[in-house]
């Protein structure tokens, strides 16, 4: 089996080429295993900050933390003149529906259910990318992406132990609500803004996350529920804090960004699926013992991305990023 061929095309307005016509698939891939593994390498941090943080206030505090650490990184990559003529309204609009409600929807969902009930329902992701290309006519209906799509959810399921829904009601709802709103929100940063950089694009789009989640932490703290920052302020929690944020968020974004522009938001959700395994060989080092579901489910996702990332040597290319 051969992969598509990835010829480049003219650098757009301001010298920043566009999304490539055939997508170069061994970097795009490559960016969504760092993608993952930086989203994972902080998961020991989240699990100390939760014990302390609630978690509405803990999403906020490393949006904050996230967004300061990229806007001078943005201004200094590409200009001042390109965030003063990026498109405002319209990338707040897509980071605070796609990655700030998207966020705090799936943190309802965990309440309302529980967390392998919601990690479930994430495995599904390839499937809401595929929907948006189908829908959007940017990707055709293949034998070899159906069986890639259903490797990678069965994949996840092995990787998350789970065995079924245990909650069906509103809670599993909103879970499918968020996932498909991340989609969106990954796809919308790559196609609505084709003259920013990764990191543009990343920079707006948080920056738009973080005026949802704190709309809801106002709206939160006026109804009565519980947004203090921290239980039990220490400085022990700022390096916890910062990987968290600045790690786990900032650069996981911008190489998942990336890889979406690279690949697609369909192939790139393929990687989702593989972050468990990525948890546990970090687990692992820290003194976990070894998961063969998790290994295994990696596995077959891994299959499912080569086979719908493949095809006939005689066949030709048909889908554009």
């Amino acid at each position: 089996m051969a992969f598509s061929p990835s010829p480049a095309r003219p650098a757009g307005a301001g010298g920043i080429a566009p999304l490539p016509e055939h997508p170069p698939v061994l970097a795009g891939n490559l960016l969504g295993v760092a993608s993952m593994m930086t989203w994972a390498a902080a998961f020991p941090a989240a699990d100390l900050l939760l014990q302390t943080w609630s978690p509405l206030a803990l999403i906020l505090a490393r949006l904050m933390i996230a967004v300061a650490f990229l806007m001078p990184i943005w201004m200094l990559m590409d200009g001042p003149q390109a965030i003063l003529r990026a498109r405002w309204p319209q990338g707040l609009m897509v980071g605070g529906i796609g990655f700030g409600f998207g966020a705090y929807l799936i943190l309802v969902a965990q309440d309302l259910t529980d967390p392998v009930t919601v990690a479930l329902i994430a495995s599904c992701a390839p499937l809401a990318g595929f929907m948006l290309e189908i829908t959007s006519r940017r990707r055709k209906l293949t034998r070899r992406f159906v069986v890639g799509i259903c490797a990678s959810i069965f994949g996840g399921i092995i990787a998350t132990n789970s065995s079924g829904l245990s909650h069906i009601g509103p809670g599993a709802g909103l879970a499918v609500l968020s996932v498909f709103l991340f989609s969106w929100g990954s796809d919308r940063a790559v196609r609505d803004f084709p003259d920013l950089s990764p990191i543009g694009r990343t920079t707006l789009t948080l920056t738009g996350a973080l005026c949802m989640v704190t709309l809801i932490c106002i709206g939160a703290f006026v109804l009565g529920f519980d947004t203090a920052l921290s239980a039990d302020p220490a400085p022990a929690d700022l390096l916890p804090l910062l990987l968290y944020a600045i790690i786990s968020m900032a650069l996981s974004q911008a190489l998942w960004i990336a890889c979406v522009g690279r690949i697609g938001v369909a192939l790139a959700s393929f990687h989702l699926n593989v972050a468990p395994f990525y948890v546990m060989l970090i687990m692992l080092a820290l003194g976990d013992g070894w998961d063969w579901n998790k290994a295994a489910g990696a596995a077959l996702v891994g299959i499912g991305a080569i086979i719908a990332q493949s095809r006939p040597r005689s066949s030709k290319q048909t889908l554009p990023a």
